[in-house]
């Protein structure tokens, strides 16, 4: 049995959030497009956070040791009947979920559950000017596709599907647990389809499936922040016979050499002269998204002194931060004798 709280490297007691961040440190350590990778590995921690993300199915594998109708772990012996000692809790649980097998005529009951395609977990780094305008984006994802020879379906191109022979047509397949029950699965020669290829597709092989590179195109909110997670449906993996899964998108904001950001808010410095702070000056201050603005600095502005530029910060959902611009004074280090003396004569008058 998979021990899925060990493979992400969480307690039992984890919570959704510990889980996710688990699986965010891993799935970046071994996603199989970085150097060092490891796509058996990553397809591992994949489907752990499947299970664990899910409160239902973290429920059912916390009480069998699996999920839905793949068995159990530790009450089922595996050798034909239950271990010593071993019980089984239904409380609160489908049965009908796990044995919803056959009557004598047939099946007894199928399962509406679509079957759905791995999601893909990708990272990616993008500029703060970015993250604070948002806009289209176009990326390159590897992901398992539909043969574009055969539209998916597996059969070379002019020939005809027949009915499956091991399924019957049903796209489903009886499998017995225990002796006792039946469990409905999904037929693993035709995929569900209920139909195969009289004669295979030359290119995929007959699987419909091919691994390729393929363009994905998606929006960046406007004002998207460190960390932020995108979905984009459909864009994971593909599989025969159900639905492709969901592409998900972390968002890795680079750092901005002049701004940083709090909230809405966005903070920057600026150096001024010790003339510019005690007679006043205007100064012209280019945003991170390439606009300019001018601030008023007042005369006898202090170091320090934080001046606010209204509506000038992050939009995001209809709502406007603002820019914030921290003064620094700047101090000469050597004066000339000069003007040492004009100093210290407006010293002497309590001027300065």
């Amino acid at each position: 049995m998979k021990d899925y709280y060990k493979i992400l490297g969480v307690e039992k007691t984890a919570s959704q959030d510990e889980i996710k961040k688990a699986f965010r440190k891993l799935a970046h350590k071994y996603h199989p497009d970085k150097n060092g990778g490891d796509e058996e590995k990553f397809k591992e921690i994949n489907e752990a956070y499947q299970v664990l993300s899910d409160e239902k199915k973290r429920a059912q594998y916390d009480q069998f040791g699996r999920v839905g109708n793949q068995g159990f772990s530790g009450a089922y012996g595996g050798s034909g009947g239950f271990s010593q000692g071993a019980s089984f809790n239904f409380e609160d649980f489908d049965i009908g979920d796990i044995f919803g097998g056959f009557s004598q005529g047939g099946f007894r009951r199928q399962s509406s559950r679509v079957n759905k395609g791995q999601d893909i977990y990708i990272t990616l780094p993008i500029s703060f000017k970015e993250s604070l305008l948002g806009g289209e984006k176009e990326i390159m994802v590897k992901r398992k596709a539909p043969c574009d020879a055969c539209e998916g379906s597996g059969a070379e191109k002019g020939s005809s599907l027949k009915v499956c022979d091991h399924c019957k047509g049903r796209g489903k397949v009886e499998e017995k647990v225990m002796g006792i029950f039946s469990t409905i699965q999904t037929c693993p020669v035709c995929h569900g389809t209920g139909k195969i290829p009289e004669k295979i597709c030359h290119v995929c092989k007959g699987s419909g499936i091919l691994e390729k590179k393929e363009k994905v195109h998606f929006r960046i909110p406007q004002g998207v922040h460190d960390g932020a997670i995108l979905r984009v449906r459909g864009k994971g993996h593909a599989i025969r016979g159900g639905i492709p899964g969901d592409l998900y998108i972390e968002v890795k904001v680079n750092k901005d050499p002049h701004w940083t950001r709090e909230g809405l808010d966005l903070y920057t410095k600026k150096q001024i002269s010790v003339s510019e702070a005690i007679l006043g000056t205007t100064k012209k201050i280019t945003l991170p998204d390439g606009a300019f603005v001018e601030i008023k600095v007042p005369a006898g502005t202090q170091p320090c002194t934080k001046l606010r530029v209204k509506g000038k910060g992050v939009v995001m959902g209809g709502k406007k931060g603002d820019a914030y611009i921290h003064i620094d004074v700047k101090i000469p280090k050597r004066l000339k004798k000069e003007t040492k003396e004009v100093i210290k004569q407006l010293a002497e008058k309590g001027e300065l």
